[in-house]
């Protein structure tokens, strides 16, 4: 096996922010492939995020330690724990290894990545929310009106412009649905409450993302889910499997990414245990081309939820794989029919 990483920038169409970042236009993943000595290549990608202490320089020191003849596209069970063995946390990079690996899997065995793991997928099923970042209440009603064809926004919040954000929401699109992430900017359970008392005036705001600080004592989040109006779900809070029991306490649901849990097989066991435990599931994306993006729509059939939209807030996409027209995921046009069913353009 050899194993091939490269960086590539991502060009955005509009400065990115939220509530923990300043804005940005440009974003950098590292692509990854494994190819076998048998002429299978398998596709990963890493979207490194800041917040859990990781970038494109920890991502490459931990590929650069990868030794590639210790992984199977015959094995992907053994072949990640190996690479756990390699260093702990790191889960971005790993996230790269894992879904190179699945994708070489499921096309040895024939099949695209969603049947490969057993969960099928629903043609023009699945709806994709469309992400409106921090910014002036000007530019969001820009962003707003691009976003026209989505049936449903994501909103975010958690700075003391809100108010006027909404509103400038609400000014293009009167009744769209809409979902909002605080990523944790609300920072006491009482704040966190009127701002989402608030929200839940707007009939038509579906559910609030992680609206408080990851360290925010469990008795508060407890106090929290109890009084909200709107489902509460966790993103920040929620990272593997072993998470779900005490975001069960907390939240109504849980928001996973592929980054964050490590992979397509972390991220099947983070829905899986979310699910038995009665939490709504959703995934969610960084600013990520369609080889991340495609890795998580093979999922979907797992979630009641998605914000899989990281490739459609850049201009210079350079694979193709699910499409979202109208927020509507689909398949049906990408060119490969195996494994992850992404190409390069």
């Amino acid at each position: 096996m050899k194993l091939i990483f490269r960086p590539i920038e991502l060009h955005l169409a509009h400065k990115w922010q939220i509530a923990r970042t300043s804005g940005s236009i440009t974003s950098e993943v590292m692509i990854v492939e494994l190819q076998d000595g048998a002429g299978i290549t398998g596709l990963g990608e890493s979207s490194p995020i800041q917040r859990y202490n990781e970038n494109m320089e920890t991502v490459a020191a931990f590929l650069r330690r990868v030794n590639a003849a210790k992984l199977s596209f015959a094995d992907v069970p053994g072949s990640m724990r190996y690479v756990d063995s390699v260093a702990p946390g790191n889960m971005a990079a790993k996230c790269a290894v894992n879904i190179a690996l699945v994708d070489g899997a499921a096309r040895l065995a024939g099949k695209a990545v969603y049947d490969f793991l057993g969960l099928g997928f629903r043609e023009r099923h699945h709806v994709t929310s469309f992400t409106i970042g921090i910014d002036t209440p000007e530019i969001i009603r820009q962003k707003v009106m691009a976003a026209k064809d989505y049936p449903i926004l994501k909103i975010k919040v958690g700075v003391p412009g809100d108010r006027e954000n909404m509103k400038a929401v609400r000014e293009i699109a009167p009744t769209k649905t809409v979902r909002v992430d605080a990523n944790e900017g609300w920072k006491t359970k009482e704040q966190a409450l009127e701002m989402i008392q608030w929200l839940a005036e707007d009939k038509h705001v579906e559910y609030v993302e992680q609206p408080m600080p990851t360290t925010t004592p469990v008795a508060d989040m407890v106090w929290l889910k109890e009084r909200s109006p709107l489902p509460l779900y966790g993103d920040e809070s929620y990272h593997t499997a072993a998470d779900a029991p005490r975001c069960a306490e907390c939240f109504h649901g849980v928001n996973i990414k592929l980054v964050k849990t490590g992979g397509i097989s972390a991220g099947f066991g983070a829905l899986s245990a979310a699910r038995k435990l009665g939490l709504k599931t959703m995934i969610g994306c960084m600013i990520e081309t369609s080889i991340l993006i495609s890795a998580a729509a093979h999922l979907a059939e797992l979630c009641d939820h998605l914000d899989i939209d990281g490739n459609l807030l850049i201009t210079d996409d350079p694979y193709v794989g699910v499409t979202a027209e109208k927020g509507l995921l689909s398949f049906a046009s990408a060119p490969e029919k195996l494994g992850l069913r992404v190409s390069r353009r």
